[in-house]
């Protein structure tokens, strides 16, 4: 596959290998869920793995700093506030302590990580979204808006959340006939993809609530299918012919009669999970209950979707973490990581392509999605679109300072926000750690700031007192000012319902 004409194609991924860490770096004795659901069952970012796992009497999920290593304590504390079993997590892409869950009780919960990881159960999620009525699969943040989350249960339902103000924008009730299989975002989350157990692939416009294209029978077989967005706008699907055969695809949205190229694998009957890295345009496959992972190399020429290689061990995975670029180590040249799920393990594999050079490998890195949203809730709802903001990895991946802070630390405040009920108010923050935990707002402050570190001990009342005061004015006034902000847009929006209503009473709909 990587031959054509009788010369070597030109590839800097072509010698790509994989290697599994030592023991001692694993997670041990970790009790994978053992749910029938075709999931990942783990989300990964650059502070935290998460992994679904077996609990009694509900559903639970193990948070730990990507740092541990080792055997995993039954004492452990988890995430467990769901009333049945996790299906999902997924972590948010500009803020690294919030994940999102899904689960069998027909709720989504977003929970608030402290830095440094759990030290007690976390019962108390700081939004809980109620709006299927089935239980709940698929989750997908969007890459750009800040705070919107899409979700699909077994319903059929897709629904659009703005998890600041726990409100459900859009809700696409008829464009499913059939259990959905995969949704994904394109690039800039103007658009999504879907595959349904009907085997047709779907490009819907969420805010207008359209179905913009449909390819029937994209694959022919009866076993689930994956669909995921590419950057250029294409998009690969992963699925089983009729006869039972593993098949990858790739589709050109401008024309969906015929795939650009089709590769059939093997007769395995694992669900294919592709994972794309948007930087080298590489697709990773992972079958549930394989030994071996396969990735390709996405390209403009013929036959565009070129084999690499193979890693393959002795032990079937149940599933698998993806980190995003902003975690892998690039000095020493590790294009993607993975987190492997054993029954009671949890191993990471590296993806390196090799070089001699001690310097950054600016080839191999390309400038990277950033945490900092491009767009906030309101503004992707209002109908704009852009790309994501670009940091770059030259010096390691850390966080800057950003000029949007404040506002996106009071934000998502949420003012009356409960399980459905509307009742009991919330006063945590969606993005950003929230002041009322002195640990983590302090060593946010210690990351974020290059000044000394202010303490709170008032060992000089002279100095640090003052200075304190100073910073709690100031976040009070940036509080004030976006909680105003956010008043004023919901202001807006209840003008916009009632002239639509009063158009509908005076019959001009």
């Amino acid at each position: 596959m990587s031959f054509r004409r009788g010369v070597v194609r030109q590839s800097k991924f072509r010698h790509v290998f994989a290697q599994a860490w030592k023991a001692e770096q694993c997670l041990d004795d970790v009790r994978v869920s053992r749910v029938t659901w075709d999931g990942p069952l783990c989300a990964v970012n650059p502070k935290f793995i998460a992994v679904i796992i077996e609990a009694g009497g509900g559903g639970a999920f193990l948070v730990v700093p990507i740092s541990k290593s080792g055997r995993i304590d039954q004492s452990c504390p988890t995430v467990c506030g769901h009333a049945a079993p996790v299906l999902d997590v997924q972590w948010c892409p500009h803020d690294d302590n919030i994940i999102a869950s899904a689960s069998e009780d027909c709720t989504v919960k977003v929970w608030q990580i402290p830095d440094g990881g759990l030290t007690t159960p976390m019962t108390d999620a700081i939004v809980t979204l109620e709006g299927h009525s089935k239980r709940v699969g698929i989750l997908a943040w969007h890459p750009c808006a800040f705070n919107i989350l899409l979700t699909a249960g077994c319903d059929n339902v897709v629904c659009v959340w703005n998890v600041g103000t726990g409100e459900l924008v859009y809700q696409l009730v008829d464009a499913h006939p059939d259990l959905i299989y995969s949704v994904s975002w394109n690039k800039d989350g103007s658009a999504v993809c879907t595959v349904c157990k009907d085997k047709a692939l779907r490009i819907i416009d969420p805010r207008r609530g359209t179905v913009l294209k449909v390819r029937e029978k994209v694959h022919d077989g009866t076993r689930p299918m994956r669909a995921v967005f590419l950057t250029d706008g294409k998009i690969l699907t992963t699925g089983f012919s009729r006869m039972s055969e593993r098949q990858l695809a790739l589709w050109d949205t401008k024309d969906l009669s015929e795939p650009m190229a089709v590769q059939e694998m093997d007769t395995s009957n694992g669900v294919l999970l592709p994972f794309y890295d948007p930087d080298t345009n590489m697709v990773y496959l992972c079958g549930k209950g394989d030994c071996t992972i396969r990735y390709f190399e996405v390209t403009d020429e013929l036959p565009y979707v070129h084999f690499l290689s193979l890693y393959s061990s002795k032990e079937p995975q149940r599933g698998a973490g993806f980190l995003c670029k902003r975690g892998v180590d690039v000095n020493k040249c590790e294009i993607a990581r993975f987190y492997k799920l054993h029954e009671r393990k949890v191993e990471p594999i590296s993806m390196t392509v090799p070089r001699k050079s001690d310097l950054f490998q600016g080839d191999l890195y390309p400038d990277t999605a950033g945490p900092e949203p491009a767009l906030l809730a309101d503004e992707w709802i209002a109908g704009q679109d852009a790309p994501p903001l670009l940091v770059s990895l030259s010096r390691g991946y850390a966080a800057p300072p950003s000029k949007h802070r404040d506002t996106l630390r009071s934000k998502p405040k949420l003012s009356s926000q409960d399980s459905g009920a509307g009742g009991a108010t919330t006063a945590a923050t969606v993005a950003v750690p929230s002041t009322t935990t002195p640990t983590s707002a302090t060593k946010e402050a210690e990351e974020e700031t290059p000044q000394p570190q202010v303490t709170t001990r008032e060992t000089d009342g002279n100095t640090e007192r003052p200075r304190r005061e100073d910073e709690m004015l100031s976040e009070l006034l940036a509080e004030m000012k976006a909680l105003r902000a956010v008043v004023l847009a919901q202001n807006q929006r209840i003008e916009l319902l009632e002239r639509q209503l009063a158009r509908i009473e005076d019959g001009d709909v």
